[in-house]
């Protein structure tokens, strides 16, 4: 339960970060903003476990809250360049 509301709470960071720094993203309501840091993290760990392997038995690598900003970023770039 509490891995749900963390994920959550760091996504909302990581996608108002992003909205901040990417201008004009301003749109994005907070559900949208919290998905946005959540698919964020998700890319930034995939970036993240190029550079090293998370610890044996561990699914996902803790891209921690600069990398999620990073993959929101490019999310944030991504939809803007496919529109």
């Amino acid at each position: 339960m509490f891995h749900i509301l963390w994920m959550i709470i760091v996504g909302a960071i990581a996608g108002y970060i992003a909205r901040a720094i990417m201008p004009g993203a301003d749109a994005l309501g907070f559900w949208m903003t919290v998905g946005l840091g959540i698919v964020g993290s998700f890319i930034g760990g995939f970036i993240s476990r190029l550079w090293s392997r998370p610890p044996d038995g561990a699914i996902f690598h803790p891209a921690g809250i600069i990398m999620s900003i990073i993959g929101a970023i490019i999310v944030l770039y991504l939809s803007r360049y496919m529109h």
